[in-house]
């Protein structure tokens, strides 16, 4: 009984000892580091969002946002931006490590935080809003977009003081530049070799949280990284174009394998699950619903090739329309996130190759002579065991059949099956052969 006491109070010493020890880890001086590496989507907008104020709760000295990404959604994009604009804890974006980009949505991002940063080899620019497949808005609508947008990043600018004519012209006219020039034209703060660096220079300089000015005191604090939760993982995962359509593909055969062999259940079960996260990742992104109509049409013509066999005219066309919709699938002004060509490729050789297979193999059925009933009797040869005059008695593929010729045949003699009347066959005298 004794030990038992004696434990349970080395245990509770154990536990005070362990809150006093998280006390003090949550009260030391820490900035809390986040990655983004890849595209600017729903995902990362709430990842940022979560993390700025899990950064201010626990009183990290600043957010640090190691940034890698070729752009994103400008829905997102707007909506970080805001978000660390009203900051109330100091936000530090790093273009790193050394070969990452800002590009697109990553230039409002970097140029929205209290300090700006860049890895030695890296760079920054081409904001200009283009569609989904890569190439620039026309018209009043895609004039609207570049104003738009040129204004966003003019205001971005001259809130962080730095080079507005550089903002402007990134969005105007896609210029990008080196992380050195960056710092010449007052489009960063720093140039850092790596996060100790950074937080080195940038000790000190004063921030404006939101109409408050607040000096940096980060030299020398731990850096603690946080990750994705499980949901930000898997919707940053399917926020993908490449993914989506990949699914979207997946879905679609699945379904079309279940359908035309009812009962099979796993590629049913597999093109359905495909399909809903296909759905998801789509309401995600912006896509084209023109795009989305071309791909359906092209899977419908695809599969009228299968089962009504055109001589290839409607597998053509499908695998046009297929394609077609394919590319213009992300074609939108409020994305300049596209699929990679190779993939659209494969998908759609992929598909064109499997339904022409099946059309061929359904077409060749056809043709193929039925070899069970009586059709199968069609062509056979047999021999009279019973006199037809006209009608008579013939041994036909192993059995006695009733038979009827248009004349007299003797026993004996070799006969050939013309057609059938019911259970009767018709037949006709074989020419002798030559001896």
């Amino acid at each position: 009984m004794k030990t038992l006491r004696i434990f349970f109070f080395l245990s509770l010493m154990a536990a005070g000892l362990s809150v006093m020890a998280q006390t003090k880890d949550s009260s030391a001086p820490h900035v809390d580091l986040i990655v983004i590496d890849g595209s600017i989507n729903p995902a990362v907008d709430d990842f940022i969002r979560e993390s700025i104020g899990r950064a201010k709760s626990s009183g990290a000295r600043a957010l640090l946002i190691q940034l890698d990404t070729p752009g994103g959604l400008l829905s997102s994009t707007r909506t970080i931006v805001k978000d660390m604009l009203s900051a109330q804890v100091p936000i530090m974006v790093y273009v790193a490590p050394s070969g990452s980009g800002a590009g697109s949505a990553g230039v409002f991002i970097t140029m929205a935080a209290h300090v700006a940063a860049m890895a030695p080899a890296t760079n920054i620019g081409a904001a200009h809003p283009v569609a989904g497949g890569g190439q620039e808005v026309k018209g009043v609508m895609g004039e609207k977009i570049e104003n738009f947008t040129a204004s966003f990043s003019e205001t971005i600018a001259q809130k962080r003081g730095r080079n507005t004519e550089w903002a402007i012209q990134a969005v105007r006219r896609s210029v990008a530049i080196t992380e050195t020039d960056a710092l010449k034209k007052n489009v960063i703060d720093i140039v850092a070799k790596d996060i100790d660096d950074l937080l080195r220079q940038a000790d000190g300089r004063k921030v404006d949280l939101d109409g408050r000015m607040t000096t940096l005191s980060v030299k020398g604090a731990s850096v603690v990284r946080h990750e994705m939760s499980l949901k930000q993982r898997i919707i940053n995962a399917i926020a993908d174009p490449n993914i989506a359509y990949m699914l979207l593909m997946a879905g679609i055969l699945g379904l079309y394998m279940e359908f035309s062999n009812p009962g099979v259940l796993l590629p049913g079960v597999a093109g359905a699950l495909c399909m809903i996260m296909a759905l998801i990742s789509l309401q995600l992104l912006s896509f084209n619903y023109a795009g989305l109509i071309l791909i359906v049409l092209g899977i419908g013509l695809l599969i009228g090739e299968a089962f009504m066999p055109s001589f290839g005219i409607l597998g053509i066309g499908g695998v046009i329309s297929l394609a077609l919709g394919s590319f213009l699938l992300f074609d939108t002004p409020n994305s300049d996130l596209s699929i990679d060509r190779s993939i659209i490729i494969t998908a759609v050789a992929t598909m064109a190759s499997l339904i022409f297979a099946i059309s061929y193999l359904v077409f060749r059925s056809q043709k193929i002579r039925p070899t069970m009933g009586m059709e199968g009797l069609l062509g056979e040869i047999g021999e009279v065991r019973r006199k037809l005059s006209p009608s008579g008695k013939v041994f036909v593929h192993g059995e006695y059949w009733n038979a009827q010729a248009d004349g007299e045949i003797d026993v004996g003699e070799r006969i050939q099956v013309v057609g059938y009347d019911g259970m009767n066959l018709k037949v006709k005298r074989l020419p002798e052969r030559a001896s």
